[in-house]
């Protein structure tokens, strides 16, 4: 017992410490150009163009060729996913992938929502768009932008976008939903500058003598990074006339509207998130690493929590590595794994797919399918492969990790608090746990924070019910509902 109150007495000191030295700061940015060449002389075209989802015959004779021309490579005896992608696997999903599968009738598929496209910073951002058809008398919809992360695309959200626009029960908040793709990924077009131009704005353009466009090249900024991607997003909300609005994300569409909410904190209402790895280690995580498993309840620690951080080196160290390759060669030299993976669609395919595999549950490790069907339709999973495959984008997409992290894994943004509410939720076998006490180090005004049932990183993909079911409750209380 004893033990126990000096510990909460330490504890205590060492968030007494944390919050004196904790001081509001809002994350700042400036205005870049990311287009091909020189920026216009003009004001930038804020016009908003419909777009399609279209295909050819062409297009897939090509694909058909591509798939019969791999060359398959023996897995090891036994050795299921545990080395990657399963090759007699892989060749059961290429065999569907070039007989069965049908594109033209996903596109009609995708088309079944309204898309659109619009210029910001220099690049065409794509988006869709949905509201809800049978709002009744009084009521208003309420703005939500939603954000996918890598590998995946405003494809994942397809399953959960008539269960917040459409809500069965009439008590739930209708949403009017917008669904970006990050610049390089999918139908938005791919950052062409290594590093920003920047933009003067009219006052300090005429303060310096120059000309508006008059504009640089700062090789000491980073390329297009999240904050970026968060810059443009507001940008795009402002144009679509949502003075304010919820933003919702996971993997980098966590870090994106993560940014946006410290970007602009007047403008995101609240902030709902279904990740949320810990960025800056304090010592009050310290502690609770180091004394959480034989104290659970001096930190708030669930089972869950216990189950997923301890033991601590298997759990907080050897099992990310085991899926974490990725990141250092996206995070390195994406470039040369990603002209690999443009041409060959059997192995785009492969290094996509796998994500969603283990990503989905680590136990999948030891299946021969990888347990991809449990959880996801072939057709869905080639439908976001695809996007990947006819936009050519999978390298740009590659590259947000290097621009992210080109300047270490500490940028300033790691280092300022989220003022605005938030929601988190949860799921059991998300890829990195976060447990509530850490989850408050950096959204200081956690609102709701729920142990998901089941689900791992696709969550919205993957239980798009219960996705839906957080996020309306979470806008309840923040909205005062019942």
């Amino acid at each position: 017992m004893l033990l126990e109150v000096l510990l909460a007495l330490v504890l205590g000191a060492v968030v007494l410490l944390v919050l004196r030295r904790s001081k509001a700061a809002v994350l700042k940015t400036e205005d870049g150009w990311w287009g091909a060449g020189s920026p216009p002389a003009g004001a930038e075209d804020e016009s908003i163009r419909p777009f399609r989802v279209e295909t050819s015959r062409e297009e897939i004779e090509d694909l058909q060729r591509r798939i019969d021309q791999t060359r398959p490579v023996p897995s090891l005896e036994d050795s299921q996913f545990n080395y990657g992608f399963n090759s007699t696997y892989l060749q059961k999903v290429a065999a569907y992938w070039r007989n069965e599968f049908n594109w033209s009738k996903q596109v009609d598929k995708l088309n079944q929502y309204p898309h659109f496209k619009t210029k910001i910073e220099g690049i065409d951002v794509h988006y869709v768009h949905v509201k809800p058809k049978n709002l009744p008398e009084g009521r208003t919809a309420v703005p939500l932008i939603m954000v996918h992360g890598w590998p995946g695309s405003f494809y994942e959200f397809y399953g959960i976008l008539p269960l917040l626009t459409e809500p069965a029960n009439a008590d739930d908040v209708a949403f009017e939903v917008i669904c970006p793709s990050i610049p390089g990924y999918g139908f938005s077009e791919a950052p062409r500058k290594k590093g920003a131009w920047t933009r003067l704005g009219v006052p300090q353009a005429r303060a310096a003598g120059v000309a508006i466009a008059n504009m640089r090249l700062c090789s000491g900024r980073p390329g297009f990074n999240s904050v970026c991607a968060a810059r443009v997003f507001l940008k795009l909300m402002r144009r679509l006339g949502f003075g304010r609005f919820y933003a919702q994300g996971g993997d980098w569409g966590w870090q994106i509207t993560t940014n946006m909410a410290q970007l602009d904190p007047t403008a995101v209402k609240g902030l709902h998130i279904n990740f949320a790895p810990v960025e800056n280690v304090g010592p009050l995580v310290i502690l609770s690493i180091l004394l959480g498993r034989r104290f659970p309840g001096l930190f708030g620690f669930t089972e869950l929590d216990v189950k997923r951080l301890y033991p601590r080196v298997e759990k907080m160290l050897v099992e990310p590595l085991k899926e974490t390759g990725y990141f250092h060669i996206q995070a390195t030299k994406p470039d040369t794994a990603g002209r690999g993976l443009n041409d060959s669609p059997v192995g785009l395919a492969a290094y996509i797919l796998e994500k969603f595999s283990t990503w989905t549950d680590h136990e999948f490790r030891n299946l021969e399918d990888g347990g991809l069907e449990r959880k996801f339709s072939l057709e869905d999973l080639l439908t976001n492969v695809m996007i990947y495959w006819t936009t050519g984008s999978i390298t740009s997409s590659m590259r947000f990790y290097k621009e992210n992290f080109a300047k270490g894994f500490y940028p300033p943004h790691a280092r300022i608090p989220v003022t605005v509410p938030t929601g988190v939720a949860a799921f059991p076998n998300e890829l990195m746990h976060t447990p509530k006490l850490w989850a408050k180090q950096k959204n200081h005004k956690l609102k709701t924070y729920t142990t998901m049932a089941r689900g791992g990183h696709f969550a919205a993909m993957e239980e798009p019910g219960l996705m839906a079911q957080d996020i309306q409750k979470f806008i309840k209380v923040v909205e005062g509902k019942k």
